[in-house]
Order: C-alpha cells, then sequence, then structure tokens
C-alpha cells in the first residue's frame, strides 16, 4: 500500500449482520398468500420492477418493501385484493421490523481488533430509524466512530464520509458485501475495497466484478480482514 489507512468504512445489512435472507422468507410468505392470483415467477418479477420504480419514492428499507408489495397485490388481483391480504402483508413486514440480529462469522472480533488501530465508520442505506434500531440491538454502536446512513451509495457518497472521518478516499477501505453499492463506487473515488459476498444478494445490487483492479480485494468472510490490512500495509 501506498500511503496507510486513516478510515475502514463498513457496510451494515449482510456484511456485519443478516437482513437479505429474512426479505427472501418474506417473499416466499407473499407468494404463498397470493397464489390463487399470480403464478410465482410472474409475481415476484412484477414485486421487483415495482420495488425497483419505488426506490425513488419510499427509498430502501422493509417500509418501502411492505407497500410495493401491497401495490403488487393490487396489480395482480385487478384491484380485488380485500383489508385481510392487505392486513396480513402488514403484519409480515411488521414482522421483519422486529427480527432480531443475528451477526455474520468474525464481525464482532475483527471490528474490536480494527477499531483500536483505525477510526471505523459504518456506512449503511436504508430506514434511518430501522438502521439504528439495528445498530443498536447489534452491540457494536460503541467500535465505530461514526455512524453515515445515507439514501443512496455513489461515488460522492465515499468521497464525502471518506474526507469527513479521515484523510481522504485515497487513505481508505471500504468493507462490504454489494458490488454495486459497497465495490464499485468506492473504487471510483480511489478507495481500497474489500468484497465479502453473502450467500443471498437483492438482484438490484449486482454489477460487474471489477477483475484486476489493484485496489480491488475479496474474502470469503470478515475472519481475514486483518491479516489482508496487515500485508497491504
Amino acid at each position: 500500500m501506498d500511503e496507510g489507512l486513516s478510515v475502514i468504512g463498513f457496510d451494515a445489512d449482510d456484511t456485519l449482520w443478516q437482513n437479505e435472507s429474512f426479505f427472501r422468507l418474506t417473499e416466499d410468505k407473499f407468494a404463498e398468500l397470493l397464489a390463487d392470483f399470480a403464478e410465482d415467477t410472474h409475481l415476484r418479477d412484477r414485486l421487483l420492477e415495482l420495488e425497483k420504480k419505488n426506490i425513488g419514492h419510499y427509498g430502501f428499507g422493509i417500509k418501502g418493501f411492505m407497500l410495493s408489495m401491497i401495490e403488487t397485490a393490487i396489480e395482480v388481483t385487478e384491484g380485488r385484493v380485500d383489508g385481510q391480504v392487505v392486513a396480513q402483508i402488514l403484519a409480515m413486514g411488521q414482522e421483519m421490523l422486529r427480527h432480531p440480529i443475528h451477526l455474520l462469522p468474525h464481525v464482532e472480533e475483527t471490528l474490536a481488533s480494527l477499531s483500536d488501530r483505525y477510526p471505523l465508520v459504518l456506512i449503511t442505506k436504508g430506514d434511518l430509524l430501522h438502521q439504528e434500531q439495528k445498530l443498536a440491538a447489534s452491540g457494536l454502536g460503541e467500535l465505530f466512530s461514526a455512524v453515515e446512513i445515507v439514501s443512496e451509495k455513489q461515488p460522492r457518497t465515499y468521497d464525502r464520509a471518506f474526507s469527513a472521518h479521515g484523510t481522504g478516499p485515497r487513505h481508505a477501505m471500504m468493507v462490504g458485501n454489494s458490488m454495486k453499492s459497497d465495490i464499485r463506487p468506492a473504487l471510483d473515488v480511489g478507495a481500497h475495497a474489500v468484497y465479502v459476498p453473502h450467500g443471498l444478494t437483492w438482484a438490484l445490487e449486482h454489477a460487474e466484478t471489477p477483475e484486476g483492479h489493484p485496489r480491488f480485494h475479496e474474502l470469503p468472510d470478515l475472519g481475514g480482514l486483518v491479516r489482508l490490512i496487515d500485508q497491504l500495509e
């Protein structure tokens, strides 16, 4: 590494704790609920299309997902969906909001080790209240020097965050599971980016892998992050 790190950024959902699996389980229940009105694949495809369309209205997170499910139900039933079905969709979303936090492997010990050496910044997108609640429930809050909850992750997001909490992107590293949101935009501003793939990734977070990029790194889990940083520095 041609300079030392001044700050390390971490994504939250599916990097530090489980998230996408709860969306998939709820989507399965939703498909069962509307099975009399729409074929499974069509229903899921339409839900995804509406989620993509609605990001600009509702942002990312469970509340937007609930509203997109309700809109999908209205559409596939041609407006015949009854209040009981809507109530069940709302109940599924509320169950997701109440779900306990399950940390992913090696998260706690890795953050504890690195927090003694670098400022750590949580950079996550989604609903402000729910992201704050998840961080509090995770028990990881005291390990972070700062928290950035943003509506979208773009190159300027990382440029600003790494300049505010460190000495700029060239002296920064971003760690996350989303190629589209965590890796590509961090590389675009000159930071190191560590891809830690999760078994489940939302279709809208897929992007091309930057093979051969000198600042792109990949690990199977966070257990190897400290060793990677030691090797780079």
